[in-house]
């Protein structure tokens, strides 16, 4: 049998991606060709001539075979960049965003250093762990109802060195009260009635528990909100992503009597993608 070079190897598999129909055939394959031999980018067109082995040829072609079939690059590679990191990352989890890194630059401007930080439904961590490695070690508890969503985040402090701490937990309910200044949280947003409108790579492999907010989709901010107002220390500050179209709504659960500051950040595109109040300080609260 001829040896299959990584040159031909890189065209093959790239025509294959493209009579398919996935995005960046190309870029795709080599990131799929460099992750069945263990290297880097440069090492394709460095020594376009040199052969796969058996093994190498058949993990390749396993990838492109997966690809094909729907299922995310970063869940083939398990790794997707985040806040210049790059993050571990299985069909537990949710793939990080680049969108999301606007609610950590937006944390990190409201709030350079927190007193204590949670990330609620943390999913890889990388929110939690990125804010807690840029704020130069602000403590942060990561939470999640998902046991093994939490051994990913887990396994990601451990190997960016974030010392960070886990709660296995519905939302907010492991909070105290008076307890943080500093809540992040991106929900699950997508109304359950969108799921046909879905990419395939989204509906059919990345976990629904993260991905639809109920019926309307903004159902899960009511309860962060609702846990989060005692859980705040005074002036503390509750910053969330947004989903589509879900603004309005999500600002109107935000009172006046108990919340001030709030901004909206909008993306690159556009949309308005954060939402950040600040719980009024405690001589202008009631009821608490």
């Amino acid at each position: 049998m001829t040896p299959l070079t990584l040159k031909t190897a890189l065209r093959q598999g790239a025509k294959l991606l493209e009579e398919a129909n996935v995005s960046v055939p190309k870029l795709t394959a080599e990131v799929l060709l460099c992750h069945a031999i263990g290297k880097e980018k440069v090492h394709l067109y460095a020594h376009p001539e040199a052969p796969l082995s058996d093994v190498q040829r058949i993990h390749f072609g396993r990838y492109l075979h997966e690809r094909i079939s729907g299922k995310p690059t970063q869940y083939i590679t398990h790794t997707q960049e985040f806040y210049g990191r790059d993050f571990h990352v299985t069909e537990a989890v949710l793939i990080p965003r680049p969108e999301t890194e606007h609610l950590v630059e937006t944390a990190l401007r409201l709030v350079p250093r927190a007193r204590q930080a949670v990330d609620i439904g943390c999913g890889s961590g990388a929110i939690g762990i990125s804010y807690h490695l840029e704020s130069q070690g602000s403590p942060v508890a990561l939470c999640d109802l998902s046991l093994p969503a939490l051994k990913v985040a887990s396994r990601n402090a451990r190997t960016l060195n974030a010392q960070v701490s886990f709660h296995q937990a519905d939302f907010g309910s492991a909070l105290r009260r008076e307890s943080v200044d500093l809540i992040l949280c991106n929900p699950p947003y997508i109304p359950s009635g969108d799921e046909a409108n879905l990419q395939k790579e989204v509906r059919d492999f990345e976990p629904s528990l993260a991905l639809y907010g109920g019926e309307s989709g903004v159902e899960p901010y009511a309860v962060v909100i609702d846990q989060a107002t005692p859980a705040l220390m005074p002036g503390g500050w509750l910053i969330f992503e947004l989903g589509y179209q879900g603004l309005d709504a999500v600002r109107a659960m935000l009172d006046d009597s108990t919340w001030t500051q709030v901004e909206v950040v909008h993306d690159l595109a556009g949309w308005p993608r954060v939402l950040a109040a600040r719980l009024l300080p405690a001589s202008t609260l009631t009821g608490r």
